[in-house]
């Protein structure tokens, strides 16, 4: 399956973009949201309605997860140059909870993209809070998170999604699933080590599908 999907605008209400441009005005930094996650952790909560021990604890992970590759992760040169070629404004606006396992990956590689190349921007909404666009950009169906839509700076207009997960994560998923019928337990904790072993290098490779590169 692949996770990136170019969007038809005459697909698309025009309603969407007024939502959207909402949201890029009202919703999160990544520092802000990093602020909002690890307040939920140290507090024993979450983002939702859902305020279950589980979301809770999954809540603390990310936390953890997350500021550890914010230390870590590393981008090759020749990717860093590839970045930094970006000459016109992008932006991303991230559909995601902070209890989401696939989310704590993504993030840091999106912010380190948009730190590299300021042009780069990046908006977090939470998913709950914004049903009325998170089901303009389903998957397969479902409100999986995170959902990245990127968007014409110039004419607001959705060109392009990404998520929940990388290309190669996806193959391991649905393989999976076609075997086992659904993800369990054992098959997420060996997708995150699948994840600290990739050092975030396929979430990379996807993201920079989706910039303009010269």
């Amino acid at each position: 399956m692949v996770t990136i999907n170019v969007l038809n605008k005459d697909n698309m209400e025009l309603a969407v973009e007024d939502l959207i441009e909402k949201s890029l005005i009202n919703g999160y930094t990544y520092g802000a949201y990093r602020a909002l996650v690890a307040g939920l952790a140290e507090k024993g909560a979450t983002t939702g309605p859902e305020q279950t021990e589980a979301f809770v604890q999954y809540t603390r992970l990310n936390d953890s997860r997350m500021r550890r590759w914010d230390k870590t992760l590393r981008f090759s040169d020749e990717d860093i140059a590839k970045i930094k070629s970006v000459d016109q404004p992008v932006s991303w606006l991230v559909l995601t909870e902070s209890w989401c396992g696939d989310a704590s990956p993504a993030l840091p590689v999106m912010h380190k993209i948009t730190e590299i190349n300021p042009k780069v921007s990046l908006t977090i909404i939470l998913r709950d809070m914004n049903l009325a666009i998170m089901d303009r950009f389903l998957t397969n169906g479902t409100r999986s998170i995170p959902k990245l839509v990127a968007i014409n700076q110039n004419s607001g207009v959705p060109v392009a999604t990404w998520g929940p997960r990388s290309m190669k994560a996806t193959v391991m998923v649905e393989k999976y699933k076609n075997t086992h019928g659904k993800l369990t337990p054992e098959f997420k904790q060996d997708l995150q080590l699948f994840y600290n072993k990739d050092k975030g290098q396929s979430i990379l490779e996807d993201l920079l599908r989706l910039l303009p590169l010269k």
